[in-house]
């Protein structure tokens, strides 16, 4: 007879029975301490394998953080809290409660009436709660520029926003013009909070402009490095030492390798 389990049900099957006494002693050991450091390692893997044209590679990175979210279900289905069918159920629930233009009669054809609906419909849920604000939500272990820019959006979903992109790129001046009065002072403390809010300035431009400041910021990092170790198999063919290169000839040869890009 075939098997009708669905892969889901065939998924959490296996991990009971490796979370079971007779199963793995590596796995009944785990705990929902434990598997933080591995969920944030899986997630970017995956992020890596999005950026990358391997479609099994990406089904591989999808799958090890479908394996994090099942293994903690089954941790807390042992406990007796919740199972994986209340994770599945909740979040179905919330896509249908936040989607009335779609499951309901409310009327939203475009993207910031979307966002302005769940913002709303978001802050109807958690009104009973305590101080509740709309930056509610904005993980804190999230990378600094990322965070910036959820920050932002959620302000701006709720009106504390500039108009359009010119007030973004104002800001970006007036911070500009203080980071370099600070940095005339040598107040290593005012430089810093100045950098930081020149950052920020940056990051919410980019959000006016529809670019993800992360991705961003790592496409550089990606194009700086690659120029960078093309420089030094360069200088290292000349039979020289970089230390011994002027900041001249090191640019001549950047500037080389940016051509030949």
């Amino acid at each position: 007879m075939k098997d009708k389990k669905t892969s889901i049900e065939k998924l959490l099957e296996v991990m009971r029975k490796l979370r079971a006494p007779e199963g793995c002693p590596w796995d009944r050991e785990q705990t929902i301490a434990t598997l933080k450091p591995c969920l944030l390692e899986e997630c970017h893997e995956l992020l890596e394998a999005m950026d990358e044209d391997d479609t099994a590679n990406h089904i591989e990175e999808l799958g090890d953080v479908l394996l994090q979210v099942v293994f903690q279900c089954i941790i807390r289905e042992q406990e007796g809290s919740f199972s994986f069918d209340d994770v599945a159920d909740a979040i179905t629930a919330k896509l249908v409660r936040r989607h009335p233009h779609v499951f309901g009669d409310v009327d939203a054809t475009t993207t910031s009436e979307v966002l302005r609906n769940w913002e709303q419909i978001k802050q109807l849920e958690k009104k009973h709660k305590p101080n509740h604000s709309a930056l509610d939500g904005v993980p804190s272990t999230l990378p600094a520029l990322l965070k910036a820019q959820r920050i932002q959006s959620k302000a701006s979903r709720v009106g504390f926003d500039w108009p359009d992109s010119t007030g973004a790129i104002a800001k970006i001046n007036e911070e500009i013009e203080e980071l370099i009065e600070a940095g005339n002072q040598g107040d290593k403390q005012e430089v810093a909070k100045e950098a930081g809010d020149l950052i920020f300035s940056v990051v919410n431009y980019c959000r006016f402009i529809e670019v993800d400041a992360e991705s961003a910021l790592e496409l550089t990092n990606k194009k700086f490095s690659r120029r960078f170790k093309a420089v030094e198999r360069k200088v290292c063919e000349m039979g020289k030492d970089m230390k011994n290169c002027t900041l001249a000839e090191l640019d001549a040869i950047w500037d080389e390798v940016k051509t030949e890009e």
